[in-house]
């Protein structure tokens, strides 16, 4: 048993290899929806405003994925060396939980990542160059969210850097390939889902307030407050509805069948507010996942039949 001497967390011994239910659980699938979403919801409004390129489409998905579930695999590595998972609620963490050696964990984030690369290199080789440096960026703000010596996920900074990479880049990034252009229906919903990948991110932070004001994590959650944080939950919804209704005025009002992201929001916003802690809180997490998929899909479909 290794122990992390800045803090007072030791890492469990771990086995050669995880098993393949270990690694899909560290991978985090629930989510999923925030990597899912912003695609569905840049491609509907590709398909409002010009014409759909679904290849490039589907790449962008490949991109997204893989960078979601890169930032997972990093963040359980960053997380699990720093001492930080050792005690948190919530999925498996690999490295916390000494399933998976940390080098293992690093391993199959940067193959994440390289996957990631890959797509977007060809994105970019059929669009426009410069989307290589975006790309590259991207991959940096996925690696620095809890790694390297001055992670910003322990700044405060995680919700602005998800709202900027999993709403703006990547919503306006999958209409910009398939159209080359960045028309304003597209930016509501890079707010809209934003707002809710945010919100994921929040309730997450909110849950884990104890363990990591413990362990010095110094999230937006921690900095705010529970109370404060509880409040900012229910304003991204907020956000996330105003960001829908703006699309559906500026283009059909058939996007608003995004409006059944209502609901898993109104429980999952009851939970929050009720004050529940702890695992009591996972539901929500899962519930606003479902959300943000339930808001771009419905955008997307309305956005497809409004185009007819």
């Amino acid at each position: 048993m290794g122990c992390s001497r800045g803090h007072t967390v030791c890492l469990r011994q771990s086995p050669t290899v995880a098993t393949p239910a270990q690694w899909l659980e560290g991978a985090r699938p629930r989510t999923l929806p925030a990597a899912v979403s912003p695609v569905l919801a840049g491609t509907g409004v590709a398909v409002y405003v010009e014409q759909a390129v679904w290849w490039k489409a589907a790449l962008a998905l490949v991109v997204s994925l893989a960078l979601q579930v890169g930032v997972n695999y990093a963040n359980d590595y960053s997380d699990g060396i720093r001492g930080t998972d050792a005690d948190r609620v919530g999925p498996l963490r690999l490295v916390g939980s000494g399933a998976a050696p940390p080098a293992a964990v690093k391993g199959a984030a940067f193959g994440a990542f390289g996957v990631a690369v890959l797509a977007g290199l060809v994105l970019a080789a059929t669009t426009t160059w410069w989307l290589v440096l975006v790309g590259g960026l991207a991959v940096v703000a996925a690696w620095f969210y809890t790694g390297g010596s001055m992670p910003y996920g322990y700044r405060a900074l995680g919700e602005v850097m998800v709202f900027v990479f999993f709403g703006l880049v990547a919503v306006l990034g999958t209409t910009y390939v398939q159209t080359e252009s960045l028309p304003l229906p597209s930016w509501y919903a890079a707010v809209g889902v934003g707002a809710l990948a945010c919100a994921i991110l929040v309730a997450n932070n909110l849950r884990d307030i104890p363990t990591d004001s413990a362990t010095g994590k110094q999230t937006l959650a921690v900095v705010l407050g529970d109370a404060r944080t509880r409040g900012l939950y229910a304003m991204l919804v907020g956000v996330a509805l105003v960001a829908l209704v703006a699309l559906a005025l500026d283009t059909s009002r058939l996007a608003l069948l995004g409006l059944a992201f209502a609901l898993p929001t109104l429980p999952a916003t009851r939970t929050v507010l009720s004050g529940a802690t702890g695992r009591d809180l996972v539901p929500v997490l899962a519930r606003t996942g479902v959300a943000e998929l339930l808001w771009a899909a419905g955008a997307l479909v309305g956005l497809l039949v409004g185009a007819l």
